[in-house]
């Protein structure tokens, strides 16, 4: 029997306009044929975007104010109360706490320049009472591979150990002794991340635990991560995790636990200006420390502005106390076996070439069992592929304990 051959196709038009509709009756987003690879399939899509219209609801909170940040970022002021972390179950009810006490010898100071971040440029902030929140879009969460996973580090077997893991770092540690907090000032720069699903960051870690299932991190630093932000630029984040990065804690406040007090920082926004080889460096300084009165561990973004903290009932050995704190370099190579990935770390180049071109840490201290800031003694250098990215650790009277580090990823010394 003689076909128009048109069956199909008009089968196929009158599924696509159904799914279409659904969607739209359902208020649910609507991506391009490209991002759904071309095949809209009924069966997978609605209930796919259902799933992240409904986790778009649960993060982006109602804000008494929205600021256009000059990168296409959008900032809510959202009512303190309001944020994520007291979805929590362990933080329902809870209200932000009051600042701390500060450790012993740190001189906070004042932040001189506001406009550290993008959205700050237009002279705009966020009331008293907000906190600033970078509002995620469904394309934030499409570009997720796998989607569920949107917010979380690509998943190692653990934090140290990058072997086959892709995860690859040049950092200075102590480890150890008892650790209630850690500061240092890092330089910042705007590597170049050769694939979306890669990353590269510089940041302070403080640990606790076995670098096994129970391993806890707070983390803090800025990153570029184009998966994450959707561009290259680098971004100040935070993050958190109580089982070695499996199914607790995320990135800034894309789930619930960071509780956020500053109304001048957006965790998880664009920082600038950056360092240029041969040219003006660019640092910040962070610190990271246990509140010996409540527990809990805060963070300030510095001189002088406490982001916020991550509250001790969230952890399970960091609850008391951690063991190692790490500064340095982190980057994630998709295909760790055959070629090495172009992905920078730092400024892109070895530790040997010094200040103006490396990366660096410096005046790294750590927090001790009385609240004081102390030097982080004892340092030790690690570069799991030195090769690709390497560290270099130094002493001296300005800087203290310091380090230059990082590298360009491929190239003739690293294939």
């Amino acid at each position: 029997m003689a076909s128009s051959g048109r069956g199909p196709f008009s089968v196929h038009v009158v599924v696509v306009v159904l799914v279409l509709l659904q969607l739209l009756a359902a208020g649910a987003p609507v991506v391009s044929a490209s991002a759904a690879n071309n095949t809209l399939r009924p069966g997978e899509e609605l209930p796919k975007y259902r799933r992240i219209r409904a986790h778009l609801k649960r993060l982006n909170r109602p804000s008494i104010k929205t600021i256009q940040s000059p990168d296409g970022d959008l900032i809510d002021c959202v009512p303190s109360h309001l944020q994520p972390a007291f979805d929590h179950p362990m933080l329902k009810g809870s209200k932000p706490l009051d600042p701390p006490e500060r450790p012993k010898d740190h001189k906070a100071g004042v932040l001189t320049d506001d406009n550290i971040q993008l959205w700050r440029t237009s002279g705009e902030t966020c009331p008293e009472g907000t906190v600033p929140i970078r509002r995620t879009k469904e394309e934030d969460i499409l570009r997720a591979s796998p989607v569920r996973r949107f917010g979380r580090k690509p998943v190692s077997r653990a934090q140290r150990d990058s072997e086959g893991s892709g995860h690859e770092h040049a950092v200075g540690y102590v480890v150890g002794d008892q650790y209630y907090g850690a500061k240092a000032s890092l330089s910042v720069w705007a590597p170049r991340v050769a694939s979306s699903s890669e990353f590269s960051l510089s940041q302070i870690w403080v640990i606790s635990g076995s670098f096994g299932s129970d391993l806890n991190t707070i983390e803090a630093g800025w990153q570029v991560s184009p998966q994450l932000y959707g561009d290259s630029s680098p971004r100040f984040f935070t993050y958190w995790t109580t089982d070695a990065y499996q199914a607790t804690g995320c990135y800034n406040l894309l789930c619930s636990g960071f509780v956020q007090t500053s109304n001048r920082i957006a965790v998880g926004a664009a920082i600038s200006p950056t360092s240029r080889y041969n040219g003006r460096q660019f640092d910040i300084s962070l610190l990271i420390w246990k509140d010996p009165k409540h527990g809990n561990w805060w963070l300030e973004f510095g001189p002088g502005v406490l982001v916020g903290y991550w509250p001790s009932s969230l952890f399970s050995h960091l609850a008391g106390h951690a063991t190692m704190v790490q500064f340095g370099g982190e980057m994630f190579n998709s295909h760790p076996s055959g070629f090495h990935s172009s992905t920078q770390m730092g400024s892109g180049h070895y530790a040997e070439e010094g200040f103006g071109r490396a990366a660096y840490f410096r005046n790294l201290q750590v927090v001790d069992w009385d609240n004081s800031l102390i030097p982080a003694a004892s340092l030790r250098a690690l570069a799991d592929h030195p090769n690709c990215y390497d560290v270099q650790a130094r002493l001296n009277t300005a800087w203290g304990n310091y380090f230059y580090f990082g590298g360009p990823g491929r190239s003739i010394r690293c294939p």
